[in-house]
C-alpha cells in the first residue's frame, strides 16, 4: 500500500521472522553464536529465553539458515503434546519411518530414534532438536527430553537439544523435580529488549533492507518509537508499520513523533501523551504553588495598611484565574476534546452515514439521480455517464483526483460510517453531516480514516480503457483536447484522434508533473487526474482552483 509512496521494495516491518531482517544487537549476536556452537559441538542442553517479541524465533530462523551441512535439525514449534506425540514428532521431523505398531509406545519410539541417531553418528552427522515455545512443555515431556540425552556413545551425546522459550521456561526448569534436567544445561542465554541506540539502528537497518534511501522516520519519531515500545522488536515493528501507514494516508513522506504516538495509540488501544507533557504538568503545578505563595505574601496581615494590600491582591488573583486555563488548555485539547468532536458527529448522524445516505449526497453533487434501496450504487451511476472508483489511498491521491469522495470511517466502537468529503486543504476537511458542511481538522479525520474511499467521475467513454500509442477514437481526441486545455491552448482546428508520439510525450509530461507512473499510457489514474484537472462547471471539484500540481 505505502511501498511506492516511500520508495520501498517490500514491507520493512512485517512481523514474520525473516532472517534477512535480523538485526544483531550485541546480545542477539552472542545468542546466535552460542546456538551455532551448540550445533557444532557435543553437549547437553542449550537454553535461550526472552520476553515475547524480543526476536527469539527470528534467531531460530537465522540459525536454520546457517546450519552446517553435516547437521540435521528437528524443529518443534508447538511442543504442547504428550510424550509419545513428542517423540513421534521428532521422528517425523527427521524423516524416520515409524510402523503403526510403534505408535503410542514410548519404548518403541525411543528405540527407533536411538537406532537412527547411531547411524547418523556413524555417518559423521550431528542431530539437533530445537524446541520453540519450550515453556509449554509439560513435566512429563521434559522428563522424556532429559532421557533423550542419555542416548550417547563413549565420547559424545547423540542428540543436541536447544530449548527456546519465554522467561517462564527458567521458572519451569527451576523446579526441584526437574533439577536433573537443569544440571545438564551447558549454556543459558536471555534476550533483553533493545537499548535506545540499538532501537534506532534496528529501525534504520530494516528500512535499508527494504530499499529505503532516506531517513523516513525523524529523530523525534525514532525517540518515540523507543519510548513507546521499550525496545521490544515485535512492538517496534507494529508501531512503525502503523506509523508509515498513517503518514501515507496524510500524504507525508516523513514520519514525525505525533504520528508515532497516534500509531501506538491504535496498537495499544490507549492514548499516549508527548514525553514532555508530564514535565510540563509538574512545572505548571510548581508555578501554581509559587504563585499561590506570592499571593499569600501579598495578602500578609502585617502590611502597612489594609487598602494597599487589597489593591495588590486583586491583580494577583486575576493572574491566577488566567493562569489556570492556560496551563490546562493544551492538555485538554491534546487528549479528549479534539477527537471527541467528529466522534460525536458520527454518533449523532449515524442514520445518514450508511450507503444510501452517502451515495444520495454524492450523486446529488453530480446532478445525478440515486434511488435508495435500489440497484448497487455504481450500477446506477453508469447509465448517467458516471464511473465509480473504489480505492485505498491518501489525501494526496484525493488531491490528485480532485473530485468529492465517500470516505469510509471507523469510530472508536468499531462501527463503520460513510461520509462525503467535499473539500479540504492542508489544515481542514469539509464533510457533509446533518445537512450542513462541517470543518474537521485533517489530523482528527485521519484518526478515523485509513484510506478507503469511493469516488465518482465522468469519463470520456464507457467502459474506461487504457489509452496508448497507436490507438485512435473519440476518447483519444478527448485526451488530446484535455491536455491542450490544461496548457491553455484553444484552437478551432480539428483535433486528431490518433495516439501518436507527440501525444505520448504530452502524457508523459502530465504524469511527471502529477507524480504518476511515467509510462506514456493514459490508464485509469491518469484519466481521472486529467478529468479532475480540467473539469468544467458541471463537475464537482475538491478544489475550485488548480492546487493539486497541474
Amino acid at each position: 500500500m505505502y511501498l511506492t509512496f516511500f520508495g520501498l521494495n517490500e514491507k520493512p516491518f512485517a512481523i514474520t521472522p525473516d532472517p534477512r531482517y535480523l538485526y544483531l544487537s550485541e546480545r542477539h549476536a552472542e545468542a546466535l553464536a552460542h546456538l551455532l556452537y551448540g550445533i557444532n559441538e557435543a553437549g547437553g542442553f542449550v537454553q535461550l529465553t526472552g520476553e515475547v517479541g524480543t526476536g527469539k524465533t527470528t534467531i531460530v530462523r537465522s540459525l536454520l539458515a546457517q546450519t552446517p551441512r553435516n547437521a540435521e535439525i528437528a524443529l518443534i514449534l508447538n511442543p504442547k503434546m504428550s510424550a509419545p506425540e513428542f517423540l513421534l514428532t521428532i521422528c517425523e521431523e527427521l524423516g524416520i519411518g515409524v510402523p503403526d505398531s510403534a505408535l503410542g509406545s514410548l519404548k518403541d519410539l525411543v528405540d527407533i530414534l536411538s537406532h537412527y541417531l547411531l547411524r547418523a553418528h556413524a555417518a559423521g552427522k550431528r542431530v539437533v532438536l530445537v524446541v520453540d515455545e519450550a515453556q509449554n512443555l509439560s513435566p512429563e515431556v521434559l522428563e522424556q527430553v532429559r532421557l533423550l540425552t542419555n542416548l550417547e556413545t563413549n565420547t559424545q551425546k547423540l542428540l543436541q537439544i536447544i530449548l527456546i522459550g519465554q522467561p517462564e521456561l527458567r521458572e519451569l526448569l527451576g523446579r526441584n523435580e526437574l533439577r536433573q534436567l537443569a544440571q545438564r544445561i551447558t549454556g543459558r542465554y536471555h534476550l533483553n529488549p533493545l537499548s535506545r541506540e540499538e532501537t534506532l539502528a534496528y529501525v534504520r537497518h530494516r528500512l535499508r533492507v527494504a530499499g529505503a534511501t532516506t531517513d523516513i522516520l525523524s529523530p523525534a519519531a525514532l525517540a518515540e518509537v523507543f519510548r513507546l515500545s521499550q525496545g521490544v522488536p515485535r512492538v517496534i515493528n507494529v508501531i512503525c508499520d502503523r506509523a508509515l501507514l498513517g503518514a501515507y494516508s496524510l500524504d507525508r513522506h516523513r514520519v514525525t513523533g505525533p504520528l508515532v504516538r497516534h500509531a501506538a495509540s491504535e496498537v495499544f488501544g490507549k492514548r499516549f501523551t508527548p514525553r514532555w507533557l508530564p514535565w510540563a504538568a509538574t512545572a505548571g503545578a510548581a508555578a501554581m504553588v509559587l504563585l499561590a505563595t506570592l499571593l499569600l505574601l501579598n495578602l500578609r496581615p502585617w502590611g502597612s495598611s489594609v487598602a494597599p494590600a487589597t489593591a495588590r491582591s486583586a491583580p494577583g488573583v486575576a493572574v491566577a484565574a488566567a493562569a489556570t486555563p492556560a496551563a490546562a488548555g493544551p492538555v485538554a485539547a491534546g487528549s479528549a476534546a479534539a477527537p471527541a468532536h467528529l466522534e460525536q458527529l458520527l454518533t449523532r448522524y449515524a442514520a445518514e452515514t450508511n450507503t444510501d445516505g452517502a451515495f444520495g449526497k454524492l450523486f446529488g453533487l453530480w446532478g445525478a439521480k440515486y434511488t435508495a434501496g435500489g440497484p448497487e450504487p455504481c450500477s446506477q451511476a453508469a447509465p448517467q455517464g458516471l464511473e465509480c472508483v473504489t480505492e485505498r489511498g491518501s489525501f494526496g491521491q484525493l488531491r490528485l483526483y480532485n473530485h468529492p469522495a465517500i470516505l469510509l470511517l471507523t469510530d472508536s466502537a468499531g462501527a463503520a460510517h460513510q461520509v462525503v468529503l467535499t473539500a479540504f486543504d492542508d489544515e481542514h476537511a469539509r464533510l457533509e453531516l446533518g445537512g450542513v458542511s462541517r470543518q474537521i481538522p485533517i489530523g482528527e479525520l485521519s484518526h478515523y480514516w485509513m484510506g478507503d474511499f469511493v469516488m465518482l467521475w465522468r469519463p470520456a467513454s464507457s467502459p474506461v480503457k487504457a489509452l496508448s500509442a497507436g490507438m485512435r477514437g473519440a476518447d483519444v481526441r478527448w485526451l488530446r483536447q484535455s491536455l491542450q486545455q490544461l496548457r491553455g491552448q484553444h484552437s478551432d482546428a480539428a483535433v486528431s484522434d490518433v495516439f501518436d508520439e507527440e501525444l505520448t510525450r504530452e502524457v508523459r509530461e502530465f504524469q511527471r508533473q502529477h507524480q504518476l507512473n511515467v509510462d506514456g499510457i493514459a490508464g485509469l489514474q491518469t484519466q481521472i487526474a486529467l478529468a479532475g484537472a480540467v473539469a468544467g462547471p458541471n463537475g464537482p471539484l475538491l478544489f475550485t482552483t488548480n492546487t493539486h500540481g497541474g
